[in-house]
């Protein structure tokens, strides 16, 4: 993501080097620890969304209320995550939903070990799985605080590191199964965004789908508004309104008066259960 997030040099060097609908149970196959629960009926929303570092003021939400973006990603929590989020409240949430927007929670979440650069919290081998539960009872309490309910995803931001590296990615696919596995547990279904050379990659192709997420953002700035045309993996992968696509970054936008330097992503994926 743009600014997480890192920093948004830090990203973009590591990256180089390596309508709406309501819909009941979509994504939900893919989720093998979701099974034995009843979930609420999943919120799906189908169109374009933005994603910036900092949820914007209420007067910018708004203004940007124009119909072009119909959903916004917003940064819930997580110990690598890059901004300051002030606006970012339980009235907040409420209000922007008042208006019409679906919102998108984000989790930044422990990064790998073998990753460029330095964050606050990493992995290990030997720390991936009590992290990944950790922060996993931690996105969905930040989830909660903000009013987004039981049944709302939570996607976990995981940047780009080195996939060839096996202890690296062992140690992250421990870390995903974890969180998601906590998740599952509080009522809350999982997604994870994640590059198509790298993260994203990991998870896709990997071959024990156990508590991996059920929903998956790819990151591939290709200009494309679609989740279909240039979906890299098998086309039977991540059916049923459950991906989503960040296809261009660094978008300098204006809306009224507010100007925010937006990521755009198509969206057929769920969104926040809120209200």
């Amino acid at each position: 993501m743009s600014s997480h997030r890192h920093s948004k040099k830090r990203r973009y060097v590591a990256w180089a080097a390596a309508g709406a609908a309501v819909v009941a149970g979509a994504g939900i196959a893919a989720q093998t620890s979701m099974a034995a629960t009843t979930w609420p009926a999943q919120r799906t929303f189908t169109g374009r969304a933005f994603d910036a570092c900092a949820a914007p003021s209420l007067s910018a939400m708004k203004a940007w209320h124009t119909g072009f973006y119909g959903a916004a990603a917003v940064y819930v929590g997580g110990t690598n995550r890059g901004c300051a989020q002030p606006n970012l409240t339980a009235s907040w949430v409420k209000s922007v939903s008042a208006l019409g927007w679906k919102l998108v929670p984000l989790y930044v979440g422990a990064q790998p070990s073998c990753q460029t650069g330095s964050s606050p919290e990493k992995m290990t081998a030997s720390t991936a799985a009590s992290l990944g539960a950790k922060d996993g009872a931690d996105a969905a309490a930040k989830a909660a605080a903000l009013g987004m309910k039981a049944g709302s995803p939570v996607y976990l931001d995981m940047e780009s590191y080195d996939v060839t590296n096996k202890a690296c990615n062992d140690a992250v696919l421990t870390y995903v199964r974890a969180f998601d596995k906590t998740l599952h547990a509080k009522t809350y279904r999982t997604g994870y965004y994640g590059f198509t050379s790298s993260s994203a990659k990991a998870i896709a192709t990997a071959s024990d789908r156990t508590d991996l997420p059920g929903n998956l953002w790819y990151a591939l700035w290709d200009k494309n508004n679609t989740t279909t045309a240039d979906w890299p993996w098998g086309s039977t992968q991540f059916t049923n309104h459950s991906r989503a696509h960040q296809y261009m970054v660094n978008s300098k936008e204006t809306r009224g008066a507010y100007t925010i330097t937006v990521d755009r992503d198509a969206w057929d994926a769920p969104v926040a259960i809120t209200g």
